[in-house]
């Protein structure tokens, strides 16, 4: 009988063995990225995928591995190898050669996504920053004293509440490249757009929905707002072409007035949440030893939101000309659930919850159809 060190040793060759069988894997990928810019074909292929999950399935039936084991590997080989694809793609369109590109706010951290994703186009990239630049990147200092002709792209990633004054202060100084910012809201910028628009310069505004630890673009969105410069707007939706990122155009308050519900209100329920429980006198080793299913996912998600930055999530919440419409929404949900459980009213409390499954069943059947 093998002793457990030479069973742990079989493990270790094992392991070894998947990691190399991985990186054939990726090999591939490249290959298959190559093959498909040559032919037309699309990045990602959704039939192809579902019969490499149900082959995968099957195979482990047959191997008495448990199929829902198979089928996260499969799910995260294919994650990763679409990855390894959409960058082989950005990389091979080469769309930023020759060109120059200014981010301002280039070492924060969508600013440094940013300034990543053009050096990838083939881009040169400069930052401009407080704080220096990130490696592959040239320093210029503060943008105010740079050579502002001399860039095809200027990104702006600022903090939300500076990046009014940065758009103003480039409006006077009317480079001649595409502007554009990364802001989460856009109702603080008014200012800022409308004077660049009014001094002639090519600005429009984007918003990455995707935060800078994203790395597959597949099923994330990019909001693109039209604020009145088409050529401009087409220029940045054309950086993001070679990816499989879904591109929606909208107006200011379009924008607005969506994102008071995408992330205003989703941040406010989990800051509700956190809060209730950090104010409820249960002690968190406490609520750690209970588990459920509701409680584990819910808790994972205001988790990750108690880490994100009090600044930020302050001004999402206030500067959004419509935030307060999704915050009243909230109060109104929370105080009808309240009175239906206190007056132990059924019907309301049933009324609830179908009106709540239909919708998020009609939400559901769109993404399918997108998907």
């Amino acid at each position: 009988m093998p002793t457990l060190d030479e069973l742990r040793q079989r493990l270790n060759e094992i392991d070894a063995k998947l990691i190399e069988l991985i990186a054939e894997r990726q090999d591939k990928s490249r290959e298959i990225a190559r093959v498909k810019r040559a032919t037309g074909h699309a990045t990602r292929d959704y039939g192809r995928e579902r019969e490499v999950i149900l082959g995968a399935r099957e195979a482990a039936a047959r191997q008495g591995v448990s199929p829902k084991v198979a089928e996260t590997l499969m799910r995260m080989l294919i994650r990763s190898s679409l990855t390894t694809q959409e960058r082989a793609s950005v990389a091979a369109t080469g769309a930023g050669t020759g060109q120059r590109a200014l981010v301002i706010g280039g070492a924060g951290k969508m600013g440094r996504w940013f300034a990543d994703f053009l050096l990838s186009q083939g881009f040169a990239v400069d930052v401009s920053d407080p704080s220096g630049a990130p490696p592959g990147t040239g320093e210029v200092g503060d943008f105010r004293q740079a050579d502002l002709a001399a860039y095809d792209f200027i990104v702006v990633a600022t903090p939300l509440g500076l990046t009014d004054e940065v758009l103003r202060e480039l409006a006077i100084r009317r480079p001649p490249g595409v502007i554009l910012d990364l802001g989460s809201l856009k109702s603080p910028l008014r200012g800022g757009l409308n004077a660049l628009r009014s001094h002639g310069c090519r600005i429009t505004s984007i918003h990455p929905m995707f935060g800078p630890d994203t790395e597959l673009l597949s099923g994330r969105h990019v909001i693109f707002v039209d604020v009145g410069s088409s050529e401009a707007l087409q220029r940045a939706r054309d950086l993001f072409a070679p990816t499989m990122a879904e591109q929606v155009v909208m107006t200011l308050d379009e924008h607005d007035r969506l994102i008071a519900y995408v992330l205003g209100l989703s941040h406010a329920l989990n800051i509700a949440f956190f809060t209730a429980l950090a104010e409820s006198g249960e002690a968190a080793p406490r609520l750690a030893k209970l588990s459920s299913t509701t409680f584990d996912a819910q808790l994972d998600v205001a988790s990750r939101v108690a880490q994100e930055s009090p600044d930020l999530y302050f001004e999402i919440q206030s500067l959004n000309d419509y935030g307060a419409e999704s915050l009243e929404a909230l109060a109104q949900a929370v105080e009808r659930l309240r009175r239906a459980v206190l007056a132990r009213d059924r019907a309301a409390f049933v009324d609830l919850m179908t009106r709540g499954r239909e919708y998020l069943e009609d939400r559901r059947t769109v993404t399918e159809k997108r998907a």
